[in-house]
């Protein structure tokens, strides 16, 4: 027996007997209705929502909203882009969009953020390498809080699972706040159903 097995083998028979997790309870959530905390707390983090009656008022705020974007992303059906976005794209290949529309499967009003999975996304760097980032949503798609996140059953068989919560931003120690440093630049959540 190698020194490393010897190692493991004596962490291995020095663990505590398994016993079953606590349960925890659903806290309540604050008052207020789900969309108005969502917009409140997405806006205090960076981003924007608006609504839309239709795709095709989504089509239009994208091209009025960035009027100088050259490459779009869709994983959209009905809102159209320039860029396809497939199982075969290779997510460098993205490095160069200017706007990516996805549909968040679900939001959380608790922080303003978006669930997105590999099926929401189709190639995961689109929601990293966009400098734009549009996302559809339907209001009666939110959940209160953090603790209703973990106990849907997509969040447990979803192979990649991301919440987005505005664009990406840091600081210096100086307090200097840029966005986009590390990721996309805006965040734009589309209330359609």
């Amino acid at each position: 027996m190698t020194t490393r097995e010897a190692f493991l083998s004596k962490i291995r028979a020095a663990q505590p007997a398994s016993r079953p997790r606590p349960d925890v309870p659903i806290f309540p959530s604050p008052r207020g209705e789900p969309k108005t905390r969502f917009t409140t707390a997405l806006t205090a983090m960076g981003g924007t929502c608006v609504d839309a009656a239709s795709l095709g008022d989504v089509q239009a705020m994208i091209a009025a909203r960035f009027p100088d974007a050259k490459v779009i992303a869709s994983a959209v059906a009905g809102v159209e882009g320039n860029r396809e976005l497939s199982a075969e794209t290779i997510p460098a290949s993205l490095e160069d969009v200017d706007v990516g529309v996805v549909r968040g499967r679900f939001g959380v009003a608790e922080t303003g953020s978006v669930w997105f999975s590999e099926d929401e996304y189709v190639v995961n760097s689109i929601g990293y390498l966009a400098q734009h980032l549009v996302v559809l949503l339907d209001p009666a798609s939110l959940v209160d809080g953090l603790q209703q996140v973990y106990r849907r059953p997509d969040f447990k068989s979803a192979r990649y699972a991301v919440l987005v919560t505005g664009p990406s931003a840091t600081a210096d120690i100086e307090g200097v706040l840029i966005r986009g440093a590390q990721g996309v630049r805006s965040l734009t959540v589309v209330w359609l159903a």
